[in-house]
């Protein structure tokens, strides 16, 4: 398995206050739901602003410090990484999520900004315009890449990775734990990225984003994702790239379907649907 990255950086407003939370063991956790407005190129080359609101946990004495300067509205910048959990439900049924655990959070002001420097949504929680909402990544695939084409035309291949993480726990233990990913790139990029296979290890930069679905019992379900932006292949060998070369694969054919205008509106759930 190649050697993993984990990396995420968010700027954005909070949306709400923060809240304080402590484990039985006593344990400080301190949840922000952070709010900004991606820029995106569509195939008609006309840049649209999409809404996004990601969930950020914050542990230990750097969340406990972070409630009392903290507040809705306020805007902040995050580093951290993707975490991974599983559990089951009451029902029986297994779950799993992607979150935000973050490293380091900055207060930020509002900087040399023109204009409104946050958008107001439907419940009245202010966006940061021009927001920061990146991700990289580098990880094995854990099935071949599947290309697809949308009912308007636009390629999009999909597939999942195994980010590996390594760290020494409390008792000096060396261990190791696995962040399941699902990744979604469109159109040209998605198109080359059709061939890749169950194993290949990629490097990965995007944005990070929120589906919603209702399932057969109608119950409202959530999953988060990575929109690429942009995928390296890296090289196979020992040490998890370190030597070897990738093989060639064979180029994929241009359609017409390439040149068909992405309907953006129908590809991305509405923020009603988003769960803060």
């Amino acid at each position: 398995m190649a050697r993993g990255l984990n990396i995420v950086m968010l700027a954005g407003t909070l949306t709400q206050a923060p809240e304080l939370k402590y484990t039985p063991a006593g344990l400080a956790i301190l949840e922000l739901n952070l709010g900004g407005n991606d820029h995106v190129i569509g195939d008609d080359e006309k840049q649209r602003e999409l809404a996004w609101y990601h969930r950020v946990t914050v542990f230990g004495a750097q969340g406990e410090s972070l409630a009392n300067q903290l507040e809705e509205g306020t805007p902040a910048f995050v580093e951290g990484r993707l975490n991974y959990r599983t559990w089951e439900s009451q029902d029986g049924q297994k779950r799993s999520a992607l979150e935000v655990v973050a490293q380091r959070v900055e207060v930020l002001t509002f900087g040399p900004r023109r204009g409104e420097t946050t958008v107001t949504d439907a419940r009245g929680q202010h966006r940061l315009h021009d927001a920061l909402n990146q991700v990289m990544l580098i990880g094995n695939l854990t099935r071949d890449a599947e290309l697809r084409y949308t009912p308007s035309g636009s390629a999009v291949t999909r597939f999942s990775m195994a980010v590996n993480e390594r760290f020494r726990d409390r008792t000096g233990t060396d261990q190791e734990r696995t962040h399941y990913v699902d990744i979604n790139v469109w159109r040209e990029l998605a198109e080359a990225c059709g061939e890749l296979a169950k194993g290949d290890p990629v490097f990965v930069t995007g944005r990070m984003v929120n589906d919603s679905w209702t399932d057969k019992d109608g119950n409202k379900r959530y999953t988060t994702r990575i929109e690429g932006s942009r995928v390296e292949f890296m090289t196979r060998g020992p040490g998890g790239g370190g030597a070897g070369t990738r093989p060639e694969r064979p180029a994929v054919a241009a359609t017409s379907a390439q040149t068909r205008q992405l309907d953006i509106d129908e590809e991305f759930p509405p923020e009603e649907d988003l769960p803060f």
